[in-house]
């Protein structure tokens, strides 16, 4: 796919951040994320009577205002614990895409391509934290490609900026829509000294080769899904039906062991299952969605690795096992670990590096199902398709909804050579969506 860039500007806040907002310091859980770019991809089918010249100046137009909220995405990066609020602005190209938008919507492209869609390169963060990019189609149609700093903001974060946005870009003006983000995520997680700590090395942001391959999971394959997690245990007169992340997630990590776990080098290692968790609603009161930055943490689930004549048995309580540890995530846990983070935080340096040496072998899992993705109307139409893109993370998997809602589209970034066992794994390939 070809894709040529022929605008690059600066799109800078509507108003002056007062100084006293900078500098903009982040959370003990900001710094420990990567220095990478949240991407996020959505696509319109738009007729001939939107011209692109007009949407292009909406969307700068909407893009300065929304930006006059959430200052610290106009800003510039300092180091790893600030941020100066400069109002120098967010990145904005315009670009034209050599084929029609059904080319790339109604075909599997390679998640690869559709990182030619994106202002940034994902892995490679200077100083700008908002990059845009405005690709047209020879059809007319347009893919809007938004990369948010992860220093910044979490995926929730990301999603309420995009939506306030799109809400001004619509003409709304009052606070119900246009949603005015709350900054305390460095009082609730205050700062640490991290002079001399990497920690790109805690995130699996590790400079090899990865692949990313979508693959996609409808409603009735996830049921049947849900249904073969849902097992009874010997003294229970029921067993609570996983959620369709639950058994999905639960499904992958089975058949990405099954398929790439090598008998003779697999002594000695510990494999984990993990999820990000939303902190805001555990809280306690609960807090607002609102609330700005990296407001997530992680669940482990270490799965049994029962054998049996040397097959792996299918392990039918992983899935209520992951509920069970993400439930754990909880104000108790918030507490001690905002007591005890740099007991986590010398755990935290010990695993990543076992994670280097392959010591530990995780498959990392976010979540943006039941997210509003399709709502995200600029004033020309909901999105036909939103997508993510081609990851720089090794063993994770991130999840979205499908245009129905029912499905589930799974990105998952291994090596190479663990993808070339995991996509040909028939058990696998019998369960997604024909």
């Amino acid at each position: 796919m070809e894709v040529e860039v022929i605008s690059n500007e600066i799109t800078k806040p509507s108003s002056q951040t007062p100084s006293h907002l900078s500098p903009y310091k982040f959370s003990f859980l900001d710094q420990l994320c990567p220095k990478a770019y949240n991407p996020f991809l959505y696509f319109y089918a738009l007729n001939y009577d939107h011209k692109i010249a007009d949407i292009s100046n909406k969307l700068k137009k909407s893009l300065s205002q929304a930006l006059t909220l959430y200052y610290p995405l106009a800003g510039r990066f300092m180091d790893e614990n600030f941020l100066e609020c400069n109002d120098d602005g967010a990145l904005f190209l315009e670009a034209q895409v050599k084929t029609k938008l059904s080319n790339v919507v109604e075909n599997s492209i390679p998640c690869g391509e559709l990182n030619k869609l994106l202002p940034f390169e994902l892995e490679d963060i200077a100083e700008l934290p908002l990059g845009v990019q405005l690709n047209v189609f020879e059809c007319g149609g347009i893919a809007l490609g938004v990369c948010i700093s992860h220093k910044l903001a979490d995926a929730l974060s990301c999603l309420v900026f995009i939506r306030s946005w799109m809400a001004i870009a619509c003409g709304e003006n009052d606070d119900v829509t246009v949603v005015r983000p709350d900054f305390v995520s460095a009082t609730l997680f205050p700062p640490r000294n991290m002079c001399g700590i990497d920690t790109s090395s805690f995130t699996m942001l590790k400079k090899s080769t990865v692949t990313t391959k979508r693959f996609v999971f409808d409603a009735s394959k996830i049921e049947s899904l849900r249904a073969k997690y849902t097992a009874k245990t010997r003294g229970e007169k029921s067993s609570k039906r996983p959620s369709r992340v639950e058994a999905v997630s639960a499904f992958i990590w089975s058949r990405f062991i099954a398929a790439t776990k090598v008998e003779s080098g697999a002594a000695g290692k510990l494999y984990t299952l993990n999820h990000a968790v939303n902190l805001r609603p555990r809280f306690n009161p609960p807090l607002p969605e609102h609330s700005f930055g990296n407001l997530f943490r992680t669940s482990t689930t270490i799965p049994s690795m029962i054998t049996n004549n040397g097959e792996e048995s299918y392990n039918y309580s992983l899935a209520r096992k992951i509920g069970e540890d993400i439930k754990k995530i909880d104000m108790d846990y918030i507490e001690d670990f905002r007591v005890e983070r740099d007991d986590f935080l010398e755990n935290y340096k010990k695993n990543a590096e076992k994670f280097v040496n392959e010591e530990i072998v995780p498959l990392v899992f976010t979540s943006l199902c039941r997210f509003p993705l399709y709502e995200a109307d600029f004033g020309f139409g909901k999105p036909v398709w939103v997508s993510s893109a081609a990851r720089c993370f090794r063993n994770t998997a991130g999840f979205m909804d499908n245009k129905s809602g029912d499905g589930i589209e799974a990105y998952i970034c291994l090596k190479p050579d663990d993808m070339a066992k995991f996509e040909v794994d028939q058990e696998f390939l019998a369960f997604l969506g024909s």
